[in-house]
């Protein structure tokens, strides 16, 4: 009977200790942040199941309410472990917030639109962009907030955008415009990083009336032919941040707005102060970069470098339009390599979409200051298409060390020149008349720092049971 006992007990003590190893398992992360927080949990502690067909939106509700109790307290960080989480829209509420996709994570935007609660437009546009009504929530919304986080060990978010895109171009939405799939509005110490975003509804990455801004390290893709998939899109922001990211889009990779026509004018919050460095954009339909349209809040120091792109429409596009008012101002390029390209360069200043019927004409947009230096380009159909205003004039343009090759099919006019003014120095093939050359100009590219550039980034770690 003794040894019986005593076998009892050391069987029980292995089970003892292999439920003690189990309980003790733990979820190790580092990664770099702008700020790391005290308190984490997951994603699974909140009832959420990853299996692809079960919806999460309760549970990321629950989970970020759950969580705000801590902004004050050293901040929380939800975890969302590996597998396929389907949800519809849900807002970040707290501030001092970490929303963290390990590796081999997916949250899957839900196809379902009573998952999607429709919201006001935007002020400085006055309407959606697609119609003329309100909009769909995006799937990841916050507002009023500080010091926010979505990043991530390269996990995905996918916005299985194919049902959208099919139902707008069949006109099926009447008067909401589709979802984005992150918006942040009115909120300041941001950080998107490490992430890679598909086939978004529209617009991927949507910054909007906020500032400090770091957006890196993002992979974003979508089908070429897909409607209004822009990349990112930061709209009257101030002093942002977007590197080492590649984006293959069926819209612009980057589009740099400030709002729309009356709406924009009046709201008055322009877009500066914003550094672009290190892109790679594949973009056959439209820019590498584009200035606009809705520019009427103003766009003004703009710094773009090491930018890559491939099968693109075009380089650096700016768009406006009589109307539009505002400005797009002190704008710096350099270090610009592309292949396979419609346009190197070109301005419009015709691009004559317009919120509704009650634009001011008399609000003529100012388009000076534009510098572009250091461009090799290759297998281009044409060099430049600058198209100002009548009586206002596009000034202030400067090109120089740019070399570009041309495709075997070229436009037998490779510099389209109207309404601007400028200079050029050392550009092949041989500009329009408009843009004489001057020996020896450097275009200008501004060598002091921005205050963005000081965010520097630090070690987090998340250990949870």
């Amino acid at each position: 009977l003794g040894l019986h006992t005593i076998s009892s007990v050391l069987i029980l003590g292995m089970l003892s200790l292999r439920f003690a190893e189990c309980k003790t398992t733990k979820v190790s992360l580092q990664y770099q942040a702008i700020n790391c927080r005290k308190h984490s949990a997951l994603l699974t502690d909140f009832g959420a199941v990853g299996d692809g067909n079960t919806s999460n939106t309760k549970a990321f509700k629950v989970a970020i309410h759950s969580l705000s109790k801590y902004a004050a307290h050293g901040g929380a960080q939800l975890i969302v472990p590996p597998g396929k989480w389907l949800t519809g829209s849900f807002n970040l509420t707290s501030s001092h917030f970490t929303l963290f996709l390990e590796k081999d994570a997916v949250i899957l935007a839900s196809q379902d639109e009573s998952e999607w609660p429709q919201v006001s437009p935007l002020p400085s546009y006055g309407r959606g962009r697609d119609a003329y009504g309100g909009r769909f929530s995006s799937l990841i919304f916050g507002t009023n907030l500080t010091d926010v986080v979505i990043t991530g060990n390269n996990g995905t978010i996918d916005g299985q955008g194919a049902t959208w895109w099919k139902k707008y171009r069949s006109g099926g939405f009447l008067n909401v415009t589709r979802p984005y799939t992150i918006e942040l509005m009115h909120s300041n110490q941001i950080q998107i990083s490490n992430l890679t975003l598909i086939n978004s509804p529209a617009w991927f990455v949507h910054p909007v009336y906020s500032s400090d801004i770091l957006i890196q390290k993002l992979t974003i893709l979508a089908p070429i032919d897909s409607p209004n998939t822009d990349g990112i899109n930061p709209d009257s922001c101030t002093n942002t941040r977007i590197e080492d990211c590649f984006i293959v889009s069926g819209d612009n990779c980057i589009a740099v707005k400030s709002g729309w026509d009356q709406y924009g004018i009046r709201y008055g919050m322009p877009t500066k102060h914003l550094i672009i460095r290190r892109l790679t954009c594949i973009s056959p339909d439209s820019a590498t970069i584009a200035l606009g349209s809705e520019m009427s809040g103003g766009i003004q120091d703009v710094r773009a470098e090491d930018i890559t792109a491939i099968n693109t429409q075009s380089g650096v596009r700016i768009k406006t339009a009589i109307g539009r008012g505002a400005f797009v101002k002190d704008i710096y390029a350099r270090r610009l390599t592309f292949k396979t390209m419609k346009f190197v360069f070109w301005m419009s200043g015709a691009y004559g979409q317009h919120s509704d019927g009650g634009f001011d004409p008399n609000a003529i947009p100012q388009i000076q200051g534009i510098n572009y230096k250091d461009v090799v380009a290759e297998n281009v159909t044409i060099s430049a298409r600058l198209d100002g205003i009548a009586n206002d004039p596009f000034t202030g343009i400067c090109i120089s060390n740019a070399t570009f090759t041309l495709t075997a099919k070229p436009d037998e006019l490779q510099w389209n020149c109207t309404n601007i003014q400028g200079v050029t120095s050392n550009v092949t093939p041989k500009p329009c008349s408009l843009l004489p050359e001057q020996k020896g100009v450097d275009c200008h590219f501004p060598e002091d720092k921005l205050p963005i550039d000081d965010v520097q980034l630090k070690t987090c770690y998340a250990t949870i049971a």
